[in-house]
């Protein structure tokens, strides 16, 4: 028992684990629209893992907020997202390159108090911030 217990345990701990590029970077934990993120960016590259539960999420939305979130603490956009539901890894498209996927601009508000220990965002999809902004 006290076996299968270290085993457990064991496994465990590699659930938010980096992958290898990102192992000595600190992570930054955000809310995007409901999922918790832990965010790493080296050079231009950006890893988010989702830490919140979620049951069954199909891997289309998490990569919208998945984008969301690294271009929030990245500061650049993010091209490409790949990845699956619980880890995904973005292209950062900084200032002066192509045209990104994703894009913050005014479609992200912080919705959670200055002082909170997860800054959470509430992001609405690039139509619905220009219908909202053009109204």
């Amino acid at each position: 028992m006290r076996f299968a217990s270290l085993i457990s345990l064991a496994l465990l701990m590699g659930c938010n684990a980096p992958g290898p590029h990102f192992r000595a970077v600190p992570a930054t934990r955000i809310a995007v629209n409901g999922s918790i993120f832990d965010v790493r960016v080296r050079r231009k590259l950006a890893e988010a893992i989702r830490v919140s539960p979620e049951y069954a999420p199909r891997f289309e939305p998490i990569r919208y907020r998945a984008g969301l979130a690294m271009a929030l603490v990245s500061g650049c956009s993010v091209t490409p997202v790949l990845g699956d539901q619980a880890q995904a890894t973005g292209w950062l498209d900084c200032p002066g390159h192509r045209q990104p996927m994703v894009r913050v601009d005014r479609a992200c508000r912080r919705v959670s108090p200055g002082g909170a220990a997860v800054p959470a965002y509430r992001c609405l999809p690039a139509e619905s911030a220009a219908r909202s902004v053009a109204q």
